[in-house]
């Protein structure tokens, strides 16, 4: 969900542009900045991000400048006024008055004159708004784009999670005649010495064992996740929280295999399957 998207345009001797950048975030943020008298677009930028995007931090920036020309300048006679009054009362004690262009040298005696055109206003407004459509379009293009090149490593790793699901299913398929092996290593001396012990005993045992030791079920649901995973992968909507929620019932289950396992190469398989995951997780941030 990150992208970069630039629009811009001039009118009436006034020029914007529009910049919009988007990063990963687990929700949506829309950051608007705009120059002083554009609050309404501020909130038409807000809005059009937040029904367009459903996670990211989104920053939109406006600027505004005018083209260089030389303006009409003005007389401030009000305040030029106030300023012959000050001198005349200097005058009267005796202290020499001052030019003509010392006193049109005064600071905001001479004003840029800012004529209002309702017509530059309206055109200014009305590139701003179609220029916050075109960035907005630009940005959604973007984070497809990079979306589309996600896709495969996506893919790819629900791959490796489903052989890895695989190779612990064949590996605790043999668990039950390894816990029985493993435990009468452990009593057959009890049982040469004829302790008492006796088979329908050692079997409960091993029964017990194994049935605590059982993942099927801890396998059953990772496939039915990684079959959700896929099926998200072709939907043509956000599917970056229901993603993230997987990628927690995932660990969930790799983790509950991990303390289960009671045998050395269905841990290492466990363990590999959490680093896919993890990084399957961090892939999904992308993903609005």
């Amino acid at each position: 969900m990150t992208g970069f998207a630039r629009s811009e345009g001039s009118t009436h001797g006034q020029h914007w542009a529009w910049e919009a950048r988007s990063v990963n975030a687990r929700s949506i943020d829309v950051r608007p900045r705009v120059p002083n008298g554009f609050d309404a677009v501020e909130i038409e930028a807000r809005r059009a991000a937040q029904a367009l995007f459903k996670r990211g931090n989104i920053t939109l920036q406006l600027t505004v400048s005018r083209e260089a020309s030389n303006p009409p300048l003005r007389v401030n006679r009000e305040m030029l006024q106030q300023v012959i009054d000050a001198v005349r009362d200097l005058d009267a004690d005796g202290i020499a008055a001052p030019r003509l262009d010392g006193l049109l040298g005064l600071r905001g005696v001479i004003e840029v004159a800012e004529e209002e055109d309702p017509q530059a206003a309206a055109a200014l407004d009305q590139g701003v708004r179609r220029g916050l459509g075109e960035v907005l379009s630009a940005l959604a293009a973007a984070r497809e784009e990079e979306g589309a090149r996600l896709a495969p490593v996506l893919t790819d790793q629900i791959s490796s999670m489903r052989s890895l699901v695989a190779a612990a299913r064949t590996t605790a398929a043999s668990q039950p005649q390894a816990i029985k092996a493993r435990l009468l290593s452990l009593v057959e001396p009890l049982l040469s010495r004829e302790s008492g012990i006796a088979e329908d005993r050692l079997a409960q045992e091993v029964a017990l064992i194994a049935a605590k030791a059982d993942v099927t079920e801890e396998m059953d649901r990772l496939v039915a996740h990684l079959d959700q995973a896929d099926a998200l992968l072709q939907a043509a909507e956000a599917i970056g929280r229901r993603l993230d929620f997987l990628c927690q019932e995932l660990n969930r289950e790799a983790n509950t295999l991990c303390s289960k396992s009671s045998d050395v190469e269905l841990t290492r398989i466990g363990l590999d399957l959490k680093a896919v995951i993890d990084q399957f997780r961090e892939q999904v941030q992308n993903v609005q």
